[in-house]
């Protein structure tokens, strides 16, 4: 008599054949920890991790995985979460922080419960802590190197930074002031805080520019880019070269330009869907493999070329992004272990 296996019972077999960690971690519980979600790049991450997350609770990868954002940007509101977290039970919990240090005390509580901690994006600094995240230092540099083969005589820039006090305004800052020590005929005249959002970086912006030189180039973090330019616009000034972040307004305002008169510049920005990634990382560790702390990804970058494919592939009102599977974040852990 002929045995006839089930999809489930081969995937059960593959599983257990490839060392998956189905059997393993198919009863944990892993929680999102999220301190902001007021930008269309927090929204593409809530999306991309609640549509991985049910994937794998579906396939029995875990046994939930539940997302909690904070209702403000503050620091006590977000540790008091985490606290609540530790509470419930979870078995790891993967954490955009709204500080690098001041979260401190709780992700070790959370260690010290036992728990996993995974932390994205805004990364922290306690040591029992995992960090997934770009190198955000050298995309802050990279910008300036761009600007530096389209600009080979320099000029005045203006830098919009982020969220005050996150560890990710605060390194892609330090490769900006980098990539500017690297090429000195470029100057920062004038520093605004965008938040990561365009109607806020368009107020700051407008409210700098009658005071300003010329700007050639704008640097910022993400999420900027088209608030930079309907400022410029609105004062009556040339559009400097605009570095984008992937947001589907900036791309399309940059087609826009390019289709009428040319415009060229360069976008790229660590993906929303960056969070799988994390998601996953938690999973490998609580399945018992060997993760360094540090796990680092490449940041999705779009050029001229490339563009009309992001804009396509980027929803209305939305961001360019992608997400990633288990065997990703193995192919991560272990490019970022040599």
């Amino acid at each position: 008599m002929k045995t006839i296996m089930t999809t489930t019972a081969i995937a059960l077999v593959l599983a257990f054949a490839a060392g998956s960690a189905l059997a393993d971690t198919s009863g944990k519980k892993v929680a999102l920890s999220n301190n902001y979600a007021g930008n269309s790049w927090r929204q593409a991450m809530l999306h991309s991790w609640d549509k991985v997350a049910k994937a794998a609770v579906a396939d029995h990868m875990v046994a939930s995985a539940d997302s909690f954002t904070t209702a403000d940007k503050e620091v006590p509101t977000q540790a008091a979460q985490l606290q609540n977290l530790i509470l419930q039970g979870y078995d790891a919990i993967v954490i955009d922080a709204a500080s690098p240090e001041a979260l401190n005390g709780a992700v070790k509580a959370a260690c010290d419960a036992g728990i996993t901690v995974v932390s994205y994006d805004g990364t922290v600094s306690e040591p029992c802590a995992y960090r997934v995240g770009i190198d955000y230092v050298g995309m802050g540099k990279e910008q300036v190197d761009y600007l530096a083969k389209r600009l080979p005589d320099g000029g005045n820039l203006l830098e919009i930074r982020g969220l005050a006090g996150t560890s990710i305004d605060d390194l892609i800052h330090q490769g900006i002031a980098a990539g500017v020590k690297a090429h000195p005929n470029f100057k920062i005249v004038g520093s605004v805080t965008g938040n990561w959002d365009e109607a806020t970086a368009q107020k700051a912006v407008a409210t700098v520019l009658p005071s300003m030189p010329d700007i050639v180039g704008v640097v910022d973090q993400g999420g900027d880019g088209y608030g930079a330019a309907q400022a410029f616009t609105a004062a009556g000034k040339k559009e400097p070269i605009i570095i984008m972040g992937n947001r589907q307004d900036e791309l399309a305002w940059w087609k826009q330009q390019h289709d009428a008169n040319g415009y060229t510049t360069w976008s790229a920005t660590i993906p929303p869907g960056g969070v799988t990634l994390a998601f996953w990382v938690a999973q490998q560790i609580l399945d018992g493999k060997k993760v360094p702390h540090d796990v680092v990804f490449p940041a999705l970058e779009v050029d001229q070329a490339g563009l009309d494919a992001a804009l396509k592939a980027a929803p209305v009102g939305g961001v360019y992004n992608t997400e990633y599977s288990q065997a990703d974040a193995i192919k991560a852990i272990a490019a970022s272990a040599k």
